[in-house]
């Protein structure tokens, strides 16, 4: 058989497969002709390649270089990357526990999670992974560097990590474990104010916090720590939200297709008294779903939000299974908060900044850093206006106390006697004061 009978044969089956694409994309060029051209480099590569290729490794590889032209949060998941998503989507899997993305090519730590091995080891927001063992991370994609950290429980894994500000090269060996993600803590701040830490939104996080709310005694305001969270279910964080709000407006979301359009109420009942004040704490980390809860809190006039500005992650990702047992993780809409803003390369800006205190060679990394992020509004209004965004003001005001003598105690903040942990946390320093001065106005509850 002829390359172009081959060709022709395969453009019938990609027709069948693709035709509701190809009806759209006549009305927008010449799709079909790269499909061809797609189809002939297809059959040259498994026909003459010096070596017989594998056909589902083509194919996989042709669709993640396809995805990586879009947008950091979009990729495929091949069927054992499918299951170690559901793994984690139910609240626990085996690794480091860190946050990571790409940053200007660069595989680079946005949070470790706390109370996990590489939190412990002492791994930092903003560090650069240059190795995972004796691999070089160069042009490594986010699906390959998390098969390489992900492992066996008790197995190790080094990583050689480059931290910019101070110039330096570190190595840290880090023993791979169970990572439960523990979504609330709770606890009782001098005797009468009540601290909820949202760690991340798992499966379990709204029957967590509700679990805590009811478990406080009587208290005089509360303070909702969603500082490093970098977010997780949507659904998670429009119940969290309803346990302070009622049934009201949390979040829309608004994309290309009419059915991505959605207002999303929150249908659970407030457990919180309506008279009790809330404080939101929100810092560079703070993204997603917990950039929805304190948009929300704060639009409605239901908390005041104290820290730094958040993350800026405002995406939908969409998880679409496919018949292989793989799958699409793509975005496929926008967050918006109930006034109206867009969370995406802008965040969450604090009702009261107080910079997060972060060791000097700690660099503060945003969605707006990414390659390929999805355009914000206000960088919109940049280009359109043809202003240069003021990148360096805002850093000054916006970002973290550095000192040249910073000091962090040996031992997690959560262990300490109240008055330490206070001096090492000036957020929550200034949350527990405006609480304990009566500053922290509830318009809500006058309503």
């Amino acid at each position: 058989m002829s390359v172009l009978k081959k060709i022709t044969g395969l453009g019938l089956v990609l027709g069948l497969i693709l035709a509701p694409g190809l009806a759209r994309a006549d009305a927008e060029g010449d799709l079909w002709e790269k499909i061809k051209i797609f189809s002939l480099v297809l059959h040259e590569v498994r026909d003459k390649f010096v070596e017989k290729p594998k056909s589902d490794e083509m194919v996989y590889g042709a669709i993640k270089g396809m995805l990586s032209t879009l947008d950091p949060h979009s990729s495929f998941l091949t069927p054992e990357e499918m299951e170690d998503f559901k793994q984690e989507a139910s609240g626990s899997f085996f690794g480091v526990g860190i946050e990571i993305s790409l940053r200007d090519g660069l595989l680079t730590v946005v949070s470790p999670i706390e109370g996990t091995p590489a939190y412990r080891a002492g791994l930092q927001a903003g560090d650069h992974i240059t190795k995972i063992d004796d691999k070089n991370t160069k042009d490594m994609s986010l699906t390959e560097a998390v098969k390489l950290i992900r492992g066996p429980k008790g197995s190790r894994v080094t990583f050689t990590v480059s931290r910019e500000k101070s110039k330096s090269i570190l190595t840290y060996t880090v023993t791979r474990d169970l990572i439960p993600i523990r979504s609330v803590r709770s606890e009782v701040l001098d005797t009468s104010y009540g601290y909820l830490r949202i760690i991340s939104f798992q499966g379990d996080t709204y029957q967590e916090c509700l679990k805590a709310l009811k478990a406080f005694p009587a208290i005089d305001g509360l303070i909702i720590d969603v500082r490093n969270d970098p977010g997780g279910l949507l659904d998670q964080s429009i119940k969290v939200s309803g346990l302070f709000l009622g049934p009201e407006l949390v979040v829309e979301t608004k994309g290309r297709l009419e059915d991505q359009n959605v207002s999303y109420k929150a249908d659970t009942e407030m457990v919180l008294p309506v008279k009790c004040p809330v404080v939101v704490l929100v810092n560079e980390g703070s993204a997603s779903a917990s950039e929805i809860v304190a948009g929300a809190l704060q639009d409605h006039k239901r908390a005041l939000v104290v820290g730094a500005k958040s993350f800026g992650k405002g995406s939908v990702q969409t998880i679409l299974p496919l018949p292989d047992g793989s799958g699409l993780r793509l975005t496929t809409a926008r967050f918006y908060t109930p006034s109206g803003h867009s969370i995406q390369a802008d965040g969450i800006s604090p009702d009261i900044l107080v910079p997060s205190r972060l060791p000097p060679e700690v660099e503060v990394l945003r969605e707006k850093d990414l390659e390929r992020h999805l355009t914000g509004v206000n960088e919109k209004k940049d280009k359109e206006t043809e202003k240069k965004p003021e990148e360096k003001p805002e850093a000054k005001k916006d970002g973290p106390a550095k000192t040249d003598e910073f000091e962090m105690p040996d031992r997690p903040l959560s262990e300490l006697p109240l008055p330490e942990r206070l001096k090492f946390d000036p957020q929550l320093d200034k949350a527990l004061t405006l609480l304990k001065t009566n500053q922290v106005p509830n318009k809500f509850a006058a309503r």
